[in-house]
């Protein structure tokens, strides 16, 4: 059974943010908002917890996962970024989009794509999921939250309280998030190329 947290939407209460960060230190799944959908999320470093977002999601363990970052400068420990890629990045973070980069040393192996050697990073445009990262002070192991199956993400989570209860660890209530995917742009080439288009906007790309 999952620990349920209601968080208020503009100004999440900092008490019950320090709780849900000790449980993803602890090795929590959590189930939280985001400026696209709901995601699933956990502790950087912990490999059975990551295992269980593959489970949950139905992902082979080839799967390539997101990081979910704060801001700009902690995508550089982790991802490759040159000075045309930082333009784009700068103009289009925050928000819904999954940017898929080189991956740097630093990165657990088990995190970056197999082959590639790439990474997809993120920088949500939600309060919520600010607040989550500036509390744990680190990035989150993260991918849409969407059941085997299913058509869409999860968008409202009481929607889907039996299957989250038997899923994961803990869920933050947000509020609903709208059910659109982010937009995923794969920038390790000269052009970008969009993956998948959703939220994010391809207007400023000029595409």
């Amino acid at each position: 059974m999952a620990d349920w947290f209601e968080l208020h939407p503009d100004n999440p209460q900092k008490r019950l943010l320090a709780q849900i960060a000790v449980r993803v230190r602890q090795g929590a799944v959590v189930a939280y908002p985001t400026d696209s959908c709901y995601a699933l999320g956990c502790h950087l470093d912990d490999k059975e917890a990551a295992d269980r977002l593959r489970k949950i999601r139905g992902f082979d363990r080839h799967h390539q996962f997101t990081l979910v970052c704060r801001d700009l400068s902690e995508i550089a420990t982790y991802a490759r970024v040159d000075n045309r890629q930082f333009r784009l990045l700068k103009n289009l973070t925050p928000g819904p989009y999954t940017f898929v980069l080189h991956a740097t040393k630093e990165l657990p192996r088990r995190i970056a794509h197999e082959r590639r050697k790439t990474v997809g990073i993120r920088i949500p445009e939600h309060v919520i999921a600010q607040e989550l990262l500036e509390t744990l002070g680190e990035p989150l192991i993260s991918c849409t939250l969407q059941f085997p199956g299913c058509d869409e993400p999860v968008g409202n989570p009481e929607d889907w309280r039996q299957q989250l209860d038997r899923s994961v660890d803990v869920v933050i209530e947000g509020g609903p998030c709208g059910t659109d995917p982010t937009t995923v742009l794969d920038l390790t080439e000269d052009t970008v190329a969009v993956v998948r288009e959703g939220k994010g906007d391809l207007t400023p790309l000029g595409l």
